[in-house]
């Protein structure tokens, strides 16, 4: 995995290169990272840890993209969880590979199985769905890990919503038997179609996030409407403190 490039955002190592550039030999935590995530990570240290530990973390919001281009000057590219999704899944099929997805309903995962079947035909897949509770017992945690390593994939999906699913997989990685950990979340709903995810045309103009709210806008308020302010005064506060270090030295003499 030496081959891609990434940017400091705070404390968290943001992507820069395509996907292509990363090798998935050896183990790895592939991550995404958006506004949301970001402000509810400040306030959660085993989040932040989880995040900040990603092998690759991925830019995956126009908050992230924006945020990157005001602190740095650098411009960096939208890579959403889908995304990663598509291309480890083609690469899969061309290998004839493993995957496994963890999370989500029976009835979800029956939908994604189905769909692979007729898109990505040359790869196996694994499923298991997870008790629906705030936390998982030992005995849970022992029955996901076992359903896990007896299918041994190359690629574990993680769909349990954050932080969850990141604060799961970076605590139990160690007794995974695979090679790439993704935590993927509402890609599960958006792959069976339980969920329809919003047009290219609102993705190409960096309102996916709107016509999300506007589709749901009781579940999606807190995120949008109350975390998106808070992230814009978060940034706004680091550019002001970055531009105010600049200018010390000048003060000073």
């Amino acid at each position: 995995m030496s081959d891609y490039s990434t940017i400091l955002l705070s404390d968290y190592s943001i992507l820069t290169s395509n996907l292509d550039k990363i090798e998935l030999n050896s183990k790895c935590i592939i991550n995404t990272v958006n506004q949301y995530s970001y402000i509810i990570a400040e306030n959660d240290e085993e989040f932040k840890s989880a995040l900040s530990n990603s092998d690759v973390l991925l830019p995956d919001g126009i908050g992230i993209v924006a945020a990157v281009k005001l602190l740095t000057g650098n411009f960096i590219k939208k890579i959403a969880g889908e995304d990663l999704h598509y291309f480890l899944l083609n690469k899969l099929n061309l290998s004839g590979g493993r995957c496994f997805y963890l999370g989500s309903s029976d009835e979800t995962l029956a939908l994604i199985k189905k769909r692979i079947n007729v898109e990505f035909p040359n790869i196996k897949t694994g499923f298991y769905s997870p008790p629906f509770k705030k936390s998982f017992s030992s005995e849970d945690n022992d029955a996901i890990i076992h359903a896990v390593n007896a299918f041994k994939p190359d690629v574990l999906f993680v769909g349990m919503t954050a932080p969850k699913q990141e604060k799961w997989t970076y605590k139990y990685k160690s007794l995974l038997d695979v090679s790439t950990i993704c935590s993927i979340g509402a890609v599960f709903d958006f792959y069976a179609g339980t969920v329809n995810r919003p047009s290219k045309f609102w993705q190409n103009l960096g309102l996916e996030w709107f016509a999300r709210f506007l589709k749901e806008p009781r579940r999606m308020f807190k995120r949008y409407i109350y975390y998106g302010p808070v992230f814009v005064l978060v940034i706004l506060k680091q550019k002001t403190e970055k531009l105010w270090a600049g200018r010390l030295p000048v003060l000073a003499k």
